[in-house]
């Protein structure tokens, strides 16, 4: 047979192909077939390797050797589990802690209170610019009495001092005698600003003293579930209100 014929012959063969094993079965390991021969044998001798180093080191180990890890874990049903240590702690003791929390928050509220007190007394019948529009309506018996309605004239007072909340003297008084206080526009200002940062003080005050008020009753609640009562939530906890639980009704003796 000349080179030539061979050449021809091998042409005409068709290459022998494997078929792929399914996306579904890979799961299952390696398929006994020639090109994976190699794979098998390497994951072998791997796994080999990793029983040899394990027999090393257990040949290897101090038989006084001890560490608490060995008696806080075990094996169950074939699984390592490490014990979780047990609370330490009664509930008598939980809910003396729980009281002292809720004595704690209470008397920082309470301190706040008094600041917001303190802070209301100050500020008593002033308006900070920009704390929000007020207010004042007038009643008129027609409509054109309200088209002809005059503000300052009602008020009794001049039209400059229209915008005053506090501390308006009317033209009887203007008469008698001058306004009294600062009437420079750059210290009005100052004072205006004085008195919106008070108020910018009084209201973060206000809102640190509700937030307080919730902390303590959620602290309550926590310590209302120590008992053993049969109890139901029937509200889930928000970031503004505690959890709300419905307990067993038990008659005391």
């Amino acid at each position: 047979m000349s080179a030539a014929f061979r050449k021809a012959a091998k042409a005409r063969q068709r290459p022998h192909r494997e078929r792929a094993q399914p996306a579904a079965r890979t799961k299952l390991g390696l398929l006994e077939k020639k090109k994976d021969y190699r794979l098998r044998a390497h994951d072998y001798h791997k796994k080999q390797n990793a029983l040899r180093a394990l027999q090393k080191k257990a040949l290897d180990k101090n038989p006084d050797e001890f560490y608490f890890k060995m008696i806080r874990a075990e094996v169950k049903d074939g699984v390592h589990v490490i014990k979780q240590p047990k609370d330490e702690v009664t509930p008598e003791q939980v809910k003396l802690m729980r009281t002292q929390d809720i004595k704690y928050v209470e008397m920082k509220r309470l301190a706040e209170a008094k600041k917001i007190e303190r802070l209301k007394a100050e500020l008593h019948l002033l308006d900070a610019a920009g704390s929000g529009p007020g207010r004042h309506l007038f009643f008129v018996d027609t409509e054109r009495e309200a088209q002809e309605f005059d503000i300052a004239t009602h008020l009794d007072t001049v039209p400059e001092l229209v915008d005053r909340v506090y501390n308006r003297p009317t033209i009887a008084m203007l008469q008698r005698e001058t306004v009294k206080g600062p009437t420079d526009p750059a210290h009005l200002k100052k004072l205006a600003q004085q008195r919106k940062n008070q108020y910018d003080l009084l209201r973060q005050r206000i809102e640190r003293e509700k937030a307080m008020f919730v902390i303590t009753q959620k602290i309550q609640t926590r310590k209302d579930l120590l008992d053993k009562t049969h109890k139901v939530k029937v509200k889930k906890e928000t970031a503004t209100r505690p959890a709300i639980y419905k307990f067993k009704f038990q008659r005391k003796r």
